[in-house]
């Protein structure tokens, strides 16, 4: 079975999915854009677990290109997958953590039995990747990645970014 991609102009926190991407930080602890509006949307249900997640494995935050999850409180889909993308870098070719970011999120995605999944664009905010390199790596490893998903979603808030992953589809 393969993958279909979609894609969506819209908030990510109203997604009807199994589970949402949260661009997260590190800390696991909320923060800015994303991060803060699906931890603001959720609930702090959400923010409980992370912090538990911070008291047990992940007491020094979660790494960069690496995925956990959490359920997702009052969001309309049942998990939150957190995910850190990186930042950008013009002196360090950092693609290969941001394509990590969007299989380890598919593969925690798999362990859950999610079927249906939103990502925003990872790293394209504040964390300054240029959105038309963001929406490529996205969508590349999205489908290079073997995964039991049905449903990949890219939720992109503003017609730039919906037009940089478009163009992607083309």
């Amino acid at each position: 079975m393969s993958t279909i991609l979609t894609l969506a102009r819209g908030d990510i926190t109203e997604q009807a999915v199994d589970a949402v991407v949260n661009a997260a930080n590190s800390s696991l602890l909320g923060g800015g854009g994303v991060d803060g509006a699906i931890h603001r949307r959720g609930g702090p249900d959400i923010l409980a677990e992370c912090r538990a997640l911070r008291a047990g494995h992940y007491g020094r935050g979660l790494p960069t290109g690496q995925a956990v999850a959490t359920s997702a409180g009052r969001l309309p889909a049942r998990w939150v997958i957190h995910t850190v993308g990186p930042r950008f870098s013009r002196e360090e070719d950092r693609s290969e953590l941001l394509a990590s970011c969007y299989r380890e999120a598919l593969r925690v995605a798999d362990e859950l039995g999610a079927r249906t999944v939103a990502f925003p664009a990872v790293s394209a905010g504040i964390y300054g990747w240029p959105m038309e390199d963001a929406a490529r790596i996205a969508v590349e490893t999205v489908r290079g990645t073997q995964t039991a998903v049905e449903e990949v979603r890219f939720v992109l808030f503003d017609g730039r970014a919906y037009e940089a992953f478009a163009a992607q589809f083309r």
